[in-house]
């Protein structure tokens, strides 16, 4: 409730940075104070003039609040998509034990093939990489696990993809891995798809419509807009934050997100009508990045419809 407080309180500053490079310190700042990840998400979009920072924010956020254990001082990057999309069809690239006489090399594995649409990757020191580790003999399916790589280890290559239309500060990157030595010690535990990918889906949610909840508020505070869109964003960013207290597996959770996110564009849809009229330069950025709020809509839906059919048995 104080983080919430203090963006409805405090004073409207003026964000001093033109870019994600010159708001990366800053957000560090954020992320010191905050007391958990999602306090981070809400600061750091309340203090962004642009959707783009207050997405990083939520994001890098999002990663910390499912790896408590990742350095919060550096750039971190999920790779998950391939050529074929996000599916577990799609994910080719393969984790092989590396298998050698030489002593040293136990516990070793190779890393090899390609991601793309790694989200900051091209400016990320870290990358998490979801990739087939074999199959269960007993489900004849495929086992995933996540690794961290360094983009500056041998072997790895990040080339940058075009801009999108929307949030083009967001940078992308193509990532080939070609036989890149990874440690024992840099292999999470568990299931990288079912343990992580699935559940970072739910926690990115949360945390990136915290910040972009958060952004509104500032919009709506420096331009003195209706008081009842405040009133409408405290509720969605008090519901988020219980959320991301909660279980991103559960099914209680994606149908109350669910809620969270419907008033939450029914809220948008009202703000830029008025936003478009008091200020169509600074309304003129927001409605070229606003898409964003809408990426993977057709997938919550449809996590929606499952959620609700497991909560009936």
């Amino acid at each position: 409730m104080q983080t919430l407080r203090e963006i409805l309180a405090a004073p409207i500053e003026p964000a001093t940075w033109s870019s994600l490079d010159d708001f990366w310190p800053h957000l560090q700042s954020l992320v010191r104070k905050a007391k958990h990840p999602v306090d981070a998400a809400i600061l750091g979009g309340f203090q962004s003039e642009i959707l783009a920072t207050a997405f990083a924010a939520g994001y890098q956020s999002a990663l910390h609040a499912l790896f408590p254990a990742l350095p919060t001082d550096v750039i971190v990057s999920l790779c998950i998509t391939e050529r074929g999309g996000g599916h577990p069809r799609a994910i080719l690239s393969r984790l092989e034990r590396i298998e050698s006489l030489e002593p040293s090399s136990f516990g070793t594995y190779a890393l090899t093939g390609e991601k793309r649409w790694a989200t900051l990757s091209d400016r990320a020191s870290l990358l998490l990489v979801v990739a087939r580790a074999g199959e269960d003999a007993t489900t004849n399916r495929a086992v995933f696990r996540l690794v961290r790589v360094s983009p500056h280890a041998m072997g790895v290559r990040v080339t940058p993809m075009p801009e999108t239309p929307f949030v083009p500060e967001i940078r992308h990157a193509e990532i080939s891995f070609d036989k890149v030595v990874v440690d024992e010690g840099d292999l999470f535990p568990g299931d990288g798809y079912e343990d992580f990918v699935k559940p970072f889906r739910t926690v990115e949610d949360i945390h990136v419509h915290a910040a972009g909840a958060a952004y509104l508020v500032r919009i709506c505070r420096k331009y003195n807009l209706d008081r009842s869109l405040l009133e409408r964003l405290a509720q969605v960013l008090t519901s988020l934050h219980m959320l991301a207290a909660g279980d991103p597996k559960d099914a209680l959770t994606h149908v109350i997100l669910a809620g969270v996110l419907h008033e939450s564009s029914a809220i948008l849809r009202e703000f830029d009508t008025t936003f478009a009229k008091i200020d169509p330069v600074a309304y003129a950025k927001f409605a070229q990045d606003k898409p964003i709020f809408e990426i993977a809509s057709r997938v919550r839906a449809e996590r929606a419809n499952k959620a609700f059919e497991r909560l009936r048995g």
